[in-house]
């Protein structure tokens, strides 16, 4: 029970936080994940690690957006044709979270392995169907 109040007084904490605030702290959580690599290959990531943390953060709000008004908008061509599509906010998202997915790949890939633990086929298994 006291880690789920923790993580609450964290959620709240992180919501409270301006939207800069919230891509700064999304940045310092990945930089965390790829403290080993080494100085090149860290500037090589900094870009992505970038990109990542405000990726995550416009997603975030883009599935609030998405949770109160819908993936769908009415639209008016004309005096005559109405209908439904895709709200720009969904269509965003879709194309963004692909892209993040894309950098996730990217940034894991370069993570170094630890070569001391057994192989058990899990990776060459993931590398041969993705």
């Amino acid at each position: 029970m006291g880690k789920d109040i923790s993580r609450k007084t964290k959620q709240k904490k992180y919501d409270s936080m301006t939207l800069d605030g919230k891509i700064e702290f999304q940045k310092k959580k990945l930089k965390r994940q790829f403290s080993k690599l080494d100085s090149k290959t860290k500037n090589i990531v900094s870009p992505l690690i970038d990109n990542a943390a405000f990726m995550t953060v416009t997603l975030e709000n883009l599935q609030k957006i998405i949770s109160e008004e819908g993936i769908m908008i009415e639209y008016q061509n004309g005096a005559n044709q109405w209908g439904k599509k895709k709200s720009p906010e969904a269509e965003v998202y879709n194309t963004m979270i692909k892209n993040l997915s894309t950098i996730t790949k990217q940034l894991t890939e370069l993570v170094p392995r630890d070569t001391g633990a057994k192989d058990d086929g899990f990776d060459a298994f993931l590398k041969d169907n993705m």
